[in-house]
């Protein structure tokens, strides 16, 4: 018995949804790379809070048929949350960030961003089962 055959169902979902996440950021990342910002670490390096931000947006994309504005919304909630607010730069030390506000008041660029999570979030999904008639 090879090793994922004797994990759970649980652990394989939690394993496929890391995944997802992963492959969601290091998208994002090669994004902000072609757009000139190089601040995104790779996923080994990335802190846990950007790790959980990807897996909420899996979470949310997995289980919802919801537009990329739904992404940057609950990004935003959660950042709001955790005590950030809008500023003209990023900065994690003072907790503001350019993007804390209205998805259609994004830059192109930024909006992007949210597309090309829910694509890849969507690619990775598993194809529903097909009822027999």
């Amino acid at each position: 018995m090879n090793a994922i055959e004797q994990m759970s169902e649980e652990d394989i979902v939690s394993m496929f949804m890391v995944h997802t996440a992963r492959v969601c950021h290091e998208v994002n990342r090669a994004y902000c790379q072609a757009i000139g910002d190089d601040s995104q670490p790779t996923w080994e390096d990335a802190p846990d809070w950007q790790k959980q931000s990807a897996l909420m947006g899996v979470d949310l994309h997995m289980h919802n048929d919801v537009g990329p504005e739904a992404s940057h919304e609950s990004w935003m909630a959660q950042k709001i949350a955790d005590g950030w607010e809008y500023g003209l730069v990023k900065d994690p030390v003072l907790k503001i960030h350019p993007c804390i506000k209205p998805f259609d008041e994004l830059p192109k660029e930024q909006q992007i961003k949210d597309h090309l999570f829910r694509a890849v979030v969507h690619a990775m999904r598993p194809p529903k089962a097909q009822t027999q008639e």
